[in-house]
C-alpha cells in the first residue's frame, strides 16, 4: 500500500476502539485485494478496484458477526 501513499488513521489518545469498525474494513480490503492492487496501472484503476469491492463487501460478502448476512441484508433487517 506504501506505493499509493495510503496513510492509515491514528485513533485519539487512550481510545484504542475509536476507528475499530474502519480499521476492520482496511484490513480485508488490503488482504482480499492485495494482488489486484498491485497490478493497477493508474489511480482511476485503482479507484475503481476499490468501488467494487466497497460494493462487493456490502452487498454481497457476508459476515459471520452479523448473523451470517451482508451489511446491507443487516441494515434492512434492524
Amino acid at each position: 500500500m506504501d506505493t499509493f501513499s495510503i496513510t492509515s488513521s491514528m485513533p485519539r489518545k487512550d481510545n484504542a476502539l475509536d476507528n475499530a469498525c474502519i480499521e476492520s474494513f482496511f484490513s480485508y480490503l488490503k488482504t482480499e485485494i492485495q494482488q489486484d492492487l498491485q497490478t493497477t496501472k493508474s489511480i482511476e484503476e485503482t479507484v475503481q478496484l476499490i468501488h467494487d469491492y466497497i460494493r462487493y463487501y456490502e452487498h454481497r460478502r457476508i459476515q459471520s458477526v452479523l448473523d451470517y448476512q451482508t451489511p446491507v441484508q443487516y441494515a434492512k433487517a434492524s
